[in-house]
């Protein structure tokens, strides 16, 4: 049963599933040319809000040691996530430039209006510890996510990485999710994968 905490903004409704800890495992896979990647890893996830139209995102990976190997850090992610609304002016931004007007507390049935027959577009901006920077567009219907990048942003000491897709859903109390990613000058394929469970 998913609890939708009291004090929850109404944008954030259809992404509530989403909120709080979430620790497990999963696995990397992914061949370039001759060379294959592939480690079992933990992974911490936290989905927050702080009372704004959005949820705070907050990610980490190690692989786990073995065979002599100790557990490596992989990538930490930041970010962004909130259902898509077209900016007016009772918006603040850009950077710190405050809103010109004041907008009622949003309801139930505005969220609702951003509703398609597939269900709620959404815009995630995430940050990488390795150099990347991603925006993905996508959409959330019920407890299903799937994001494909639309912008892919790297520095001059980042890695070669071109585009991605990421499914996350929720099943059997699990938050289970897919990274498929198009880098080192390969296409998009499978790449990462996970299960993870709610923490208290």
């Amino acid at each position: 049963m998913i609890e939708i905490p009291t004090d929850l903004p109404a944008d954030l409704v259809p992404l509530s599933w989403l909120i709080g800890v979430w620790e497990g495992t999963g696995v990397v896979d992914y061949r370039v040319g001759d060379v294959h990647y592939e480690a079992e890893f933990t992974h911490r996830v936290s989905f927050s809000h702080d009372g704004g139209s959005f949820l705070n995102y907050a990610a980490t990976a190690r692989t786990l040691p073995g065979e002599g190997r100790d557990a490596q850090q992989l990538v930490a992610e930041t970010g962004f996530w909130r259902l898509a609304r077209p900016a007016d002016d009772a918006s603040p931004g850009p950077g710190l430039l405050p809103a010109l007007g004041t907008a009622p507390a949003r309801t139930a049935d505005d969220v609702e209006r951003l509703r398609t027959a597939d269900g709620f577009e959404i815009e995630v901006g995430l940050v990488h510890s390795d150099g990347v920077s991603e925006l993905y567009l996508g959409r959330v219907a019920g407890p299903r996510i799937d994001l494909a990048t639309d912008a892919v942003v790297r520095t001059a000491s980042a890695k070669p990485y071109a585009a991605a897709t990421r499914l996350y859903g929720l099943v059997e109390d699990h938050l289970l999710w897919a990274w498929d990613i198009a880098a080192l000058g390969r296409e998009l394929g499978s790449h990462a994968s996970a299960r993870l469970a709610r923490v208290a």
